[in-house]
């Protein structure tokens, strides 16, 4: 069974206290967590010993020109947060940090009982000012903090919460501490010399230190100026190790390139390698170093892919992979779907979760379920501390590196890039194919960065398509097996950054509905990379070129069609299988949605009413 997660997270939280300007601070961890959420703003500083509150809606920019022009606060201790609206509409007023009385919050995350806990604390007298359920947080620690005990305070809310969060607290009697604690949204603790962060990911912080912290489920962090402490909800002191990131500052940041989005795309023949280098040895795939052992693979009787978004047709492409070469029977779920349908795990199946964040709330207790049925557990995951990834029996850790664009791109390269691998292994394990075509197959994957970098080469042509699609209301794409995961892949990008109406079909589904949307001048753009259905797919091209469509083809260099079939094509340059050519094909389509955006006058990099990963439901 593989989970993956196409990945979206709600907001972003900052926290610090040492000796820096802590406006400074947060806002500068905010700028490296924006692609969490953007529709509102806030700090919230100890000056003087009093909170000083400073939010807005909009951008973050909007936020730095309201402290440019009404002034910053000053001190050396504060929370930040970046937010996408769940609870409430976009405003000042909903805006985080949230205050009640002695308590100032700051929240990532659902509260699902909030309405019950609303009207238990206005019958004590608490008055409310916003529409989230962030404000109730605020005011149920207040009415906790009666015995003036900010641990204990927090103790009793966190029993009292249901659903996720991750919280910053700061405590207006305690003008010198930082209070987090978390549960089902991720929180990282930054450690730096005398200097200590909160932050929802490593970016925000990383320009100050590389030492991390991991806050697990129900751990509860106090930082102030002497060191850090944490507690579990009993109260107890805990022991936590501290571990370095990989990544650095320039990994997190633009270096040049216009957006977050375009720098990724151009990653990919870089994190495609370092990911086949890692998983291959003596021109094989091995993965027994992590228990994934070819006895194993011959154990499995069924593979069953549950995903979101862009990861669920990186599972696609893995179905089309392992069904082909290893011969064991692939099934695909929408991974919210699948928590609730009462699904058929056993101890024969293979559960491969994969995911960027490691974090979303439907693929991780999917996997919980996969794993109190006797299911094997195996994550492909991004970030190497995120909750799916400890909790897997199996971990592959992917080498892409930070990803900041909403819209996933070289994440979603790198997964398919081991979900090949484990397809070859797999067959090969189960005694399809023999050690020579394993070698075979694992070289001409080897040439596929190649392959993307020849795409990159011919931006210019992707960039010239995009033109043609930028004032078009509603296009089409169209494919046959692997390229049928491509055209829902491509379909989504081009949607989520552009909000052009896009859908995607297997080609021949189009005469039984579909075709009748087809009228003069709608765009079809049909990936046609594929040679065993090529001229199937060709059919299927003339049919709605018949009815008045503009034909875009993304074919393989060479291919031949009738004339005036195509009014547009793009060639995939790419010496490489068939059943490997979505990789760099992916990229071209990734280049179209990009630019398409781009000449919209859209931020490819933060699309509106997305953000980068959901922990919620």
């Amino acid at each position: 069974m593989i989970f993956l997660k196409g990945d979206k997270i709600m907001c972003g939280i900052v926290g610090y206290i040492g000796r820096r300007d802590c406006s400074d601070v947060l806002m500068d961890g905010l700028e490296k967590l924006e692609y969490r959420g953007y529709d509102s703003a806030g700090i919230a500083v100890f000056e003087n010993g009093e909170i000083k509150t400073v939010k807005t809606r909009g951008k973050l920019k909007a936020m730095t020109e309201k402290l440019a022009r009404d002034g910053k606060p000053q001190g050396f201790c504060g929370i930040g947060h970046t937010r996408w609206a769940t609870h409430g509409e976009p405003s000042d007023v909903n805006s985080h940090p949230h205050s009640n009385g002695r308590v100032t919050i700051v929240h990532n995350g659902i509260i699902e009982n909030y309405a019950q806990l609303k009207e238990f604390l206005t019958e004590k007298g608490y008055e409310f000012k916003s529409q989230t359920d962030s404000e109730v947080v605020a005011c149920l620690l207040d009415y906790y903090y009666a015995e003036r005990n900010p641990l204990r305070a927090i103790m009793e809310t966190v029993r009292e919460l249901h659903g996720s969060f991750a919280l910053g607290i700061l405590f207006k009697d305690f003008p010198e501490r930082v209070y987090a604690v978390r549960k089902g949204s991720p929180l990282i603790v930054g450690v730096g010399d005398n200097e200590y962060f909160i932050a929802s990911d490593i970016p925000a912080f990383l320009k100050y230190t590389k030492k991390y912290i991991i806050l697990d489920d129900d751990e509860i962090l106090c930082m102030d100026t002497n060191g850090i402490e944490f507690f579990d909800v009993h109260g107890i002191t805990i022991k936590k190790e501290i571990q370095t990131a990989e990544w650095d500052v320039e990994q997190a940041q633009k270096c040049g390139y216009p957006h977050y989005m375009l720098k990724e795309i151009h990653e990919q023949p870089t994190v495609v390698r370092k990911t086949l280098d890692m998983l291959v040895k003596d021109g094989v795939p091995v993965f027994d170093e992590i228990g994934l052992t070819d006895k194993m693979l011959r154990g499995v009787s069924r593979v069953f892919v549950v995903a979101c978004g862009t990861a669920m047709h990186a599972g696609i492409i893995a179905r089309y992979a392992i069904e082909k070469l290893a011969r064991v029977p692939v099934t695909v779920e929408v991974a919210s779907e699948f928590r609730y349908m009462e699904p058929i795990v056993g101890e024969n199946d293979l559960v491969i979760v994969v995911s960027q964040s490691g974090e979303t709330a439907d693929t991780k207790a999917g996997l919980e379920l996969a794993k109190s049925r006797g299911a094997k557990t195996l994550a492909i995951v991004n970030v190497k501390y995120s909750a799916i990834a400890r909790e897997a029996d199996m971990c592959i850790h992917t080498p892409a590196g930070p990803e900041i664009a909403v819209a996933s791109t070289k994440a979603y390269s790198v997964q398919v890039a081991a979900l090949y691998l484990i397809a070859f292994r797999f067959a090969f394990a189960r005694g399809i194919i023999l050690e020579d075509e394993l070698k075979r197959l694992t070289e001409q994957l080897y040439r596929s960065p190649e392959a993307i970098e020849n795409v990159l080469k011919n931006k210019d042509e992707c960039q010239f398509i995009a033109s043609q699609l930028v004032n078009v209301e509603t296009l089409f794409f169209i494919g046959r097996g692997f390229d049928y995961a491509l055209s829902l892949e491509a379909s989504l990008k081009l949607k989520e950054i552009t909000y052009i109406h896009s859908e995607a079909y297997a080609a021949g589904e189009l005469k039984h509905g579909t075709i009748s949307l087809i009228e003069d001048n709608v765009p079809v753009i049909t990936v046609a990379t594929q040679q065993n259905v090529l001229p199937k797919t060709i059919s299927n091209m003339e049919e709605v070129k018949a009815r008045g469509a503009k034909i875009i083809a993304i074919c393989r260099k060479g291919t031949e069609f009738a004339e005036d079939t195509v009014d547009l094509r793009l060639d995939i340059d790419a010496d490489m299988d068939d059943i490997l050519v979505p990789l760099p094909t992916v990229c071209a389509l990734q280049l179209i949605a990009y630019y398409t955006s781009v000449l919209r006058g859209i931020d490819p990099d933060k699309p509106r009413n997305l953000a980068k990963s959901v922990t919620t439901e």
